[in-house]
């Protein structure tokens, strides 16, 4: 049995916010990401803009937080753990930046305008991190688990291929989204040849002699 949904007037501010975060970028495109853009989202709920903008102490940046956060809990929905396991990582990956790319596009003029505000200096840490936490998300819903190493150079390379295909996009004027596609295909082919070469040469130097062992046997001869 689906619960009712919570009226608007009724739910606490975390609740609010959620709801809030989707309808947003629809007025930022206009009005920026400012309170304007925030009152009309609110009316669209029919909740004081005032009540709004308690949700939102940090102004623009916590909009856009909380429409990329928005981004993310619609992708984890859409590419549940079943659907995810036919695919292979290579297209988990691809399909994920591309489905969130989809879900951005009617609002495309409010990422350039969010890009915008994340760019500068006083923002720089705020965008890292979103970048971070969508890399984050985008492989936990893939299915990965490692806490190694690889935990942090594979979030690493996936927020920075996510960022340069997002900036690519906001420039892609061709149908379907060609370019963007295009662009994203090379950087995945060129993240797996990166690491079949790191496969191959963590392998190699398994192979390799240890100096260590050898140090060792000159200070410990074998007898």
């Amino acid at each position: 049995m689906t619960e009712a949904p919570i009226p608007p007037g009724e739910m606490t501010l975390d609740e609010l916010r959620a709801a809030l975060a989707p309808l947003i970028p629809a007025h930022a495109a206009f009005d920026g990401w400012s309170d304007e853009a925030l009152a009309m989202a609110a009316a669209e709920l029919r909740v004081p803009s005032e009540r709004a903008r308690l949700c939102f102490p940090g102004g623009a940046v916590e909009m856009i937080d909380a429409w990329f956060d928005a981004i993310d809990r619609a992708m984890a929905k859409a590419w549940p753990p079943e659907r995810v396991s036919k695919l292979k990582i290579r297209q988990r990956i691809r399909d994920f930046v591309m489905y969130r790319i989809e879900v951005i596009h009617p609002h495309k003029e409010a990422l350039r305008r969010a890009f915008a505000i994340l760019a500068r200096p006083q923002n720089a840490m705020t965008a890292a991190r979103l970048a971070w936490r969508a890399a984050d998300r985008m492989w936990r819903i893939a299915g990965d688990t490692s806490t190694d190493f690889n935990h942090y150079s594979k979030r690493g390379i996936l927020s920075a291929l996510y960022t340069s295909t997002m900036l690519v996009y906001l420039d892609d004027d061709s149908d379907d989204l060609g370019e963007t596609r295009g662009f994203l295909d090379r950087r995945i082919d060129d993240v797996m040849r990166f690491e079949k070469f790191k496969a191959s040469w963590r392998g190699n130097r398994e192979r390799l002699p240890s100096l260590s062992r050898f140090l060792g046997r000159l200070r410990y001869p074998a007898i």
